[in-house]
């Protein structure tokens, strides 16, 4: 990767990654999410002025956004077990099946083409803004989860989506809970646990999908690069506790809705960039 950045470029794109994993590790704490909704659109930006090819981009992205979220999603899954609302049981029947969608997911994205991943990222993030912007605590499918095999299925198209997305899962494990009735809070507690689930089959997957190609970015193991992992993770991490201690305190309406239309403005820059 060739940077031909002035010091002072170089200085903006490491702030624009500090705060990212500032944003990316708080929101992991308060919503139970991964933080990938923040960081890819920002690591894009990134890989785009340091003239990464396109082709494998998206690819780097969404690699790396997974290496990120995983202490993020363990220090935000270790404060929410501490307090006692994860529910563990649910967390254990569906694992195997959130861990072999991640597998599935790899496969997946190793033979699709960053036009595909950048449609998935798309389509996915406008469902999530609408339901964020629109969808309420109280809507109810049922008050208990449906029997086997369906939270296991669940569970796989959550990793399978999730990977191609380069996010912790809670996205979709916090609406499917809340709709079967799981308080809001045990739902985004239980959602935490779901990212390291994703996130660390996730990252030996991208690794793998990438590795031997051409022309990736200085610091990378396959689809993975360390060095912006290296600059990131350490401030999501410590910007996590201050969300979860949050999510117990405050009523989160507000930052849903301002979530809902950052994601919303970053699919429709996608969608735009995809069409024209």
């Amino acid at each position: 990767m060739e940077l031909g950045l002035a010091n002072g470029d170089l200085v903006m794109l490491v702030a624009a990654l500090l705060a990212g994993g500032l944003v990316a590790g708080f929101l992991a704490g308060l919503l139970g999410i991964g933080g990938g909704g923040v960081l890819v659109p920002v690591l894009y930006e990134v890989f785009r002025v340091l003239d990464v090819d396109p082709a494998m981009r998206m690819h780097v992205v969404l690699g790396t956004c997974l290496a990120i979220i995983l202490p993020t999603s363990l220090k935000s899954f270790a404060g929410h077990r501490a307090r006692g609302s994860v529910d563990m049981a649910l967390l254990k029947r569906v694992a195997p099946f959130v861990v072999l969608g991640v597998m599935v997911g790899a496969v997946a994205a190793k033979n699709s083409s960053a036009e595909v991943l950048k449609w998935v990222w798309a389509i996915s993030a406008s469902v999530i803004a609408f339901k964020m912007a629109f969808g309420r605590e109280s809507w109810r499918i049922s008050d208990h989860l449906p029997p086997t095999p369906w939270p296991q299925a669940g569970g796989f198209g959550v990793g399978f989506i999730s990977t191609l997305m380069s996010i912790g899962g809670a996205s979709f494990v916090v609406p499917l809970l809340t709709l079967f009735g799981k308080p809001i809070l045990q739902a985004v507690s239980t959602a935490a646990g779901v990212g390291p689930l994703i996130a660390f089959p996730g990252v030996m997957g991208y690794a793998w999908a990438g590795w031997g190609t051409e022309g990736l970015p200085w610091g990378s193991i396959g689809y993975v690069n360390l060095l912006a992992m290296a600059i990131v993770a350490p401030v999501s991490v410590l910007a996590a506790p201050l969300g979860v201690r949050m999510a117990h305190r405050i009523p989160r309406r507000t930052l849903e809705l301002a979530f809902a239309a950052f994601l919303a403005t970053i699919a429709l820059r996608f969608i735009v960039d995809l069409v024209f």
